[in-house]
């Protein structure tokens, strides 16, 4: 029987083609032994001669740069220092690139090879060819570009040494684009010293301003477009370190949009910019969740600490695949570095992970800080998750209200919820609901403050204040807490009027339980923060409902008679115009005091801030007049606390304030008690 090699050849080569295309792997004896046993050494046993990479059987793994490619990337090349750098160490032949990317490395090197050259002939190589093995072809090319070979730190130097003298024999340039990988890049610039270059990215306004001016050739009509645009649009979307490709798509859509038509506001070009890239990002995430967990992390928490967008990420991927230790992670728990998450997390570098999500670390003062560098993309993303992912909402709401307890991470989690709210038209609030009731810790105010937020936006305004009428009347101490702490004036969706009356309901639905007086001092809390924030409407409209809870013998007359003092301890000064102006707030505050100090709960703080208002900021030797004014009102009204008062102040020392109106309003007081003479 006899064997054809060159049919065994065909055969093989039919069946396992990858065989073919690495003929180093493939031995062919058809009448021969091989010995399959285990060699000791550096023995081999090579059946082919040197292949020639452009003869006949070998496969084509290069192939030329497009014509339309080059020249586009020599029209909008923007030289730096790298360029000539690049230029001088490429003289020996071989240039390594080390940069990362999105620099604009390929640009850069295109056109290191174009050099010189009116219609250069560039051909790029696939990076899994073996450069120790590859030749250049005898003529007609100039330039050869390998990006990020696979083993790019393989070549030895005398494998160096051939390939410079084959490519000087061919009159080429090699240039290979390789990642700034720190250590492997170290050991390429110990063995090749000055062929190695590291790229630095270009000033991202020159690479607009060239780029623009390609795509808008007129100049009066790129002065018009920039003009309609703004002072503040280039720096707000060219921030310093702006990767050159976002710089050109910059450039690329206001030219579009300019083109067009009248070019919109910059605020609408910046959300162009962003849904663009929000879209990119989630496809390029869609089956990838160590960039998904990042990007969404960074739509949340970005600007913040960098240790905190990546222990959130954590987390998320954590709450996603839940283990059999990983399922019930404490709400707020920092994720440690020895979580699972972690070790699925960062399965790469944070800065290639960064990188890829369209995000940067942004060195400061304090802790790096990482941020989008549009910070518009961060809503976009969000947009189209609620729009076209709904199936992650709830998994979002969990990880959210499990968010980290510093007040900015509740702050930004709340926020975040928020939005869910607003884009699904207020479909999500029964995931708010679920998380302030099944969640401790940060959970509630995550949920509280989502609602507040979520109530400045007219679309779910109606649906979120009588989602809070209904908290606000439940037996659930939670969703109480969670209608006091959302009426807080720093979320901004809560007018005081309605504020006002969703306290007293919150604060009134309970009894005289621990958890109910924990309402009750939320309550008590969001008044005074009310109150500080607010302007003088404002403040009247909290001193009127106050007034109002007084009268009921109820948790909501007990707390107006607790926070009272504070807030006229907090702004003696308005309480003082008030009472001189007089009218209706004027009656309420003396209804206030009165009360204040009929109660023996609240007597001790009404107490000294009456006596505080009555030494006056400057210590002055006569009493606000103010205060003389609501002494005189306090007498007429003949209250036994009142009475206390002044009698304390009597029996005390010299240097007790308001000594002399104290005792002018005694001698008032006991006058209208003496028997009334008759004829």
């Amino acid at each position: 029987m006899t064997s054809d090699t060159s049919s065994v050849g065909r055969a093989l080569k039919a069946l396992l083609p990858e065989l073919d295309r690495d003929r180093g792997m493939l031995v062919l004896a058809p009448n021969g032994t091989v010995n399959t046993g285990v060699v000791q050494g550096d023995q081999r046993n090579v059946s082919s001669s040197g292949a020639i990479p452009d003869g006949p059987g070998t496969p084509v793994r290069q192939g030329p740069v497009r014509a339309k490619d080059l020249q586009v990337a020599r029209r909008r090349f923007v030289p730096s220092t790298t360029f000539e750098a690049g230029l001088v160490a490429l003289e020996s032949g071989i240039l390594f690139l080390v940069g990362e990317p999105g620099t604009g490395r390929l640009t850069l090197a295109l056109n290191l090879l174009a050099h010189r050259h009116d219609d250069p002939t560039l051909i790029q190589i696939d990076g899994a060819v073996d450069l120790a093995r590859w030749r250049p072809r005898p003529q007609g090319v100039h330039g050869y570009l390998v990006m990020e070979p696979s083993a790019p730190f393989a070549l030895r130097p005398w494998e160096l040494s051939d390939l410079e003298a084959a490519l000087a024999a061919a009159d080429a340039r090699l240039v290979i684009v390789v990642p700034d990988v720190p250590g492997p890049t170290r050991f390429l610039e110990r063995d090749f010293g000055g062929q190695v270059v590291r790229h630095r990215s270009p000033d991202p306004a020159e690479v607009f301003a060239t780029h623009f001016a390609d795509s808008c050739p007129e100049a009066r009509d790129r002065a018009r477009i920039l003009e309609l645009l703004g002072p503040d649009f280039l720096s707000s979307v060219l921030p310093a370190g702006l990767p050159p490709g976002y710089a050109a798509r910059a450039a690329e859509t206001v030219s579009r949009l300019g083109a067009v038509s009248e070019v919109r506001p910059a605020e609408e070009v910046l959300a162009c910019l962003a849904s663009a890239e929000a879209q990119e990002l989630l496809a390029r995430a869609e089956h990838d969740p160590e960039l998904l967990t990042h990007l969404l992390s960074v739509c949340v928490y970005g600007g913040l600490d960098r240790d905190i967008v990546v222990e959130r990420a954590a987390a998320l991927l954590v709450a996603a695949r839940p283990g059999p230790d990983t399922g019930s992670v404490d709400p707020g728990r920092r994720v440690p570095m020895g979580d699972p998450g972690f070790r699925l997390v960062r399965q790469r570098p944070l800065r290639d992970i960064l990188r890829d999500v369209g995000a940067h670390c942004a060195p400061g003062n304090g802790p790096e800080t990482v941020a989008f560098f549009w910070p518009a993309v961060g809503e976009a993303v969000w947009n189209v998750v609620c729009r076209e992912h709904t199936e992650l909402l709830p998994l979002l709401h969990d990880w959210l209200g499990r968010t980290g307890p510093t007040a900015q991470e509740i702050e930004r989690a709340g926020r975040a919820m928020a939005g869910m709210v607003v884009r699904t038209g207020g479909r999500a609030l029964g995931l708010v609901q679920e998380l302030a009731l099944s969640t401790g810790g940060p959970g509630f105010e995550v949920a509280a403050r989502s609602l507040g937020m979520a109530a400045i936006d007219p679309g779910v305004v109606h649906k979120v204040h009588s989602l809070l009428q209904e908290w606000s009347d439940a037996s659930d101490t939670a969703l109480r807490s969670a209608v006091a702490y959302a009426c807080r004036s720093d979320l901004g969706g809560v007018e005081a009027e309605h504020a006002l009356k969703l306290l007293h309901s919150a604060v009134n639905r309970g009894g005289d339980d621990p958890e109910d007086t924990s309402v009750a001092l939320t309550v008590a809390e969001t008044l005074m923060q009310r109150f500080a924030a607010g302007d003088s409407a404002t403040r009247e409209t909290i001193t009127r409902h106050l007034a109002a809870w007084r009268e009921a013998e109820d948790m909501a007359g007990l707390v107006a008679c607790l926070a009272f003092p504070v807030l006229v301890d907090f702004d003696p000064a308005w309480f003082g115009g008030r009472m001189l102006a007089g009218g209706t707030t004027a009656s309420d505050i003396v209804e206030l005091v009165l009360r204040g100090l009929n109660e023996a709960a609240s007597y001790p703080s009404m107490r000294d801030t009456l006596l505080a208002w009555c030494n006056g900021p400057d210590e002055a030797s006569r009493p606000d007049p103010a205060v003389e004014e609501l002494f005189v009102r306090l007498v007429d009204s003949r209250q036994h606390g009142f009475l206390r008062l002044l009698l304390s102040i009597e029996r005390g020392g010299d240097a007790m304030p308001g000594k002399d109106l104290a005792a002018r309003c005694l001698t008032e007081w006991r006058s209208r008690n003496q028997p009334q003479q008759t004829d």
